[in-house]
Order: structure tokens, then sequence, then C-alpha cells
């Protein structure tokens, strides 16, 4: 294994391990020890249970180890590893029989974050089903909402369900956006452009009814009476202190507002409420499915099907595409002389300074360690180079960390695909000659960009 295999190996940004057939460990890398923390002499001739809480050792005897040698391979597998420190680390286990080396592989992933945001989920649909469970009408919304996939969709779904319970003339659902204003998502404000009675009363708690002759927003008021309307009621949307928005009723006469008119609407507030809760969390376990978790950016799946779907369109089109493989130089040295703490905000400030390199429309990746690409669509070689210039240049920029300050540079291999010109080739061979070609960089000298071969 050469250097560079070795500092890969060891710094991956997964577990990984290697056992004779019969589970006993004989290779384990440093990022798994540093999870576990197990020193490498404790874990080697050990039998690869050792590393797993007393339900994971059951299966992993009973069950994974007949299905790795039936099947060859076996991939996701759920598993609880416990640390020296009593603790437990939930990961993902891909295992897969070396039959030449006669050992099998496996690959571990820390599944922290995704357990986290399971559980999340989880309550927020007990809760919401337990708000169903109290009224009718909520048990027949909870199956419109069960089926959004959008804020849009729930909004959507809110008003309809909020204009029949209530017998309202319009309904309107505003969410909070980016900028912390409330925006109409949907629904109908006859009182838009005439006054503004959710500003002023969107910091409410509870349930507020403003009638045609209140005292206390007179402005609301008089703009209910202007458009022939009795009263509006706002209900404040929001789950576990986060505020989200607000639903207002219109009502044409004046409503006999009593006890359960109150309590349906916080309880179908709640549902909503959570709903929105609920696919935002599956919006941000699909991106953290497909984004790299310390960088924020694309990850092997998500850029393989990006350029997959960038090979077609240039093949569609005529257009050409350029790929850039990028190799921070000497990050082995980063990481030993500051730690890997620092080696990760190093990871994170060039992932941002690419973002920064590249134009709009192009897409950055993290492929493991400290490899990142950057595909870019549309892009002919003088372009390409000089996205990749401004990325060199970029880069060279000292990074400010806690215990000092780095400087460092990248390596760039450049591979371009023109349909008019080169053959049809898939997005894995333009991956591996711009991995050639940044390799060419390293061996000419670092801190460059080399054009690959066609």
């Amino acid at each position: 294994m050469s250097t560079t295999d070795a500092a890969w190996y060891d710094q991956a940004p997964c577990g990984l391990l290697s056992t004779h057939l019969d589970g006993t460990i004989v290779d384990v890398n440093e990022t798994l020890l540093r999870w576990t923390g197990y020193e490498r002499p404790q874990l080697i001739g050990q039998p690869f249970a050792l590393l797993l809480d007393r339900g994971g050792q059951m299966f992993f005897e009973t069950r994974h180890r007949q299905l790795l040698h039936l099947q060859g391979a076996v991939e996701e597998v759920s598993l609880t590893v416990r640390t020296t420190a009593g603790e437990d680390l939930p990961v993902l286990v891909n295992a897969a029989r070396d039959e030449d080396a006669a050992l099998i592989r496996f690959a571990i992933l820390n599944a922290t974050g995704r357990v986290q945001y399971e559980r999340e989920l989880v309550t927020a649909r007990r809760i919401a089903e337990e708000s169903a469970q109290r009224v009718r009408i909520l048990q027949e919304v909870s199956t419109a909402f069960g089926v959004s996939a959008t804020d849009e969709d729930v909004a959507q779904t809110f008003a309809a369900v909020a204009r029949e319970a209530f017998s309202a003339r319009d309904t309107a659902v505003l969410l909070l956006d980016d900028d912390g204003e409330l925006a109409l998502v949907a629904g109908a404000n006859p009182l838009e452009g005439k006054v503004a009675p959710v500003p002023e009363l969107r910091e409410t708690t509870l349930v507020t009814v403003v009638h045609d002759d209140d005292e206390i927003f007179p402005d609301v008021a008089r703009a209910l009476r202007n458009e022939e309307l009795a009263s509006l009621s706002v209900m404040p949307l929001s789950a576990e202190g986060e505020r989200l928005g607000v639903l207002v009723c219109f009502f044409a006469t004046r409503t006999d507002f009593d006890a359960h008119f109150f309590d349906l609407q916080q309880a179908l507030g709640r549902q909503a409420s959570q709903t929105v809760q609920r696919v935002r969390l599956q919006r941000r376990l699909a991106v953290l499915a497909l984004h790299d978790q310390l960088t924020g950016v694309a990850n092997r799946q998500l850029l393989q099907l990006t350029l997959d779907e960038a090979l077609a369109t240039a093949m569609a089109g005529s257009d050409p595409l350029a790929v850039l493989f990028l190799d921070i130089d000497d990050f082995k040295s980063i990481n030993d002389s500051f730690g890997h703490a620092t080696g990760d905000l190093v990871l994170v400030e060039f992932a941002a300074r690419l973002r920064e390199g590249v134009r709009a429309g192009d897409v950055v990746g993290r492929i493991g360690g400290d490899e990142f690409v950057a595909l870019c669509p549309g892009t002919d070689a003088i372009a390409a180079e000089a996205i990749a210039e401004r990325i060199l240049a970029v880069c060279r920029k000292p990074i400010a960390v806690p215990n000092g300050v780095i400087s460092a540079s990248v390596s760039v291999g450049l591979s371009l695909f023109d349909p008019e010109t080169d053959t049809l080739e898939t997005g894995a061979q333009l991956l591996v000659r711009a991995d050639a070609a940044m390799y060419d960089a390293k061996r000419a000298g670092k801190d460059r960009v080399t054009v690959s071969a066609a």
C-alpha cells in the first residue's frame, strides 16, 4: 500500500476494518479507533463481535455471518458499536468477502446524525397522531397531511380543511420566510393591501379573535366592515418552540367563538405545525443522505447522479463538460501538525472556497478524505482552466485556525468532454482521467492544474 493509500485508509471518513473469514480482526483504521476509543493492539486478533452491543453480537453471529457466506456481501446493516467509554455508537455496516485475500472487508458509517433525525421524525409523527385521535376532523385531515410532500401541500390542505371546519368565508395560511416575514402560502387574504392584520397579531401565542367593532384593533375592524366581514381569527403555528406562521380565518357573520372553537383551532393548528415540521425533517433527511455531513457539499452518491445527468445533457445539447478533481496538498502534514479537528476545519474552509471558485451552476462535492470534485457543465477547455486557476488562487489564501495560521494549496486535474469531437465516455471514465491528471499535477510540483490527455 502506497503512502497516499495508507493515509486515505487511516483517515477515511468511515471506519474500515478487515477480519479473517472466522471474524477475527486483522486490520483496523484510525477513524474507527478514534470513534471507539480502542488502541489497535486491543483489537487485532479479537473477534469483530467484541465491538458490538449484545444484540448486535447475536445478530452478527447468527445472521450476518451466514448472509456474508451465502451472498458474499451485506449492505447497510444497522448495528450498535460499544465504545471503551461504555457509550453506544449507532452505525451502518457494509461488508464483503475478499476471496483472493480470504478476508472480510467492513466499511462502518457513523449513523448518529441520521438516528437523531429519525428519532425527531418519529416524535413529530407520534405527537401529530395523538392530536388526530382527539377530534374526528383531525383524523380525516391526518390522511391528507400524510401525503403532503412540501410546506405548500400542508398549507393548502390546512386552508381548505379550516375553511370547511369553521364555516369561514376565507382562510389564509402564512408561513415565515427566510427573512422572518410572513408570506401567503395558501388560501386568500381579503384584506391584502387594505390593512395588515397579521403583523399586528403575529406574536400572539393563543387564538385571537377580532370583530368588526373591535376597539383594540380599530384599523382591522374598519377593514373588516369595508369587506363586509364580521370577524377574523388568528391561530399561531409553532412546533417545539419554533414559530412557523399563522392561520387566519375570515367570517362573514358573527360566529359563536366558544371553547369548542378555540380547542379545535388549537388542535388543528398543532396538527398542521407538526406536519410542516415533519415535512421539513424529511427534507433535511433527504439532503443529509446526498450531502457530505462535514462540509455540506455533495457526497459521492450525489456527485455520480449529477455527473450522469450532466453527461446526458451534454450529449443531448452538444455542450462540453468539464470535470475537476482536486486534492489538498500535504493534507496529512496539516493533520499531523495541528490535529484532526483542525484538519476538519480546513476541509470545511476548502469546500467553501471551492464553491466560491466555481460558477453558480457548477456542482462541488467531496468524494472522501481531502479529495473534492467540481462538475462544470457547458464548459470548454479555456473556461475550465480559468475556473481551475481561480480555485488555485482562492485556495492559496491563508486559513486562520484556533492554534495558528495554515497556508495550503490544491492540485487540480482536469478532464474535458466535447460531444462534437469526443467518443462517448462514462462519468466514471471522466473521473478517472481527472484523477490521473491531478496526480500529474502533484508530481509536477503541486499547486497547479493539469489537463488530462483525451
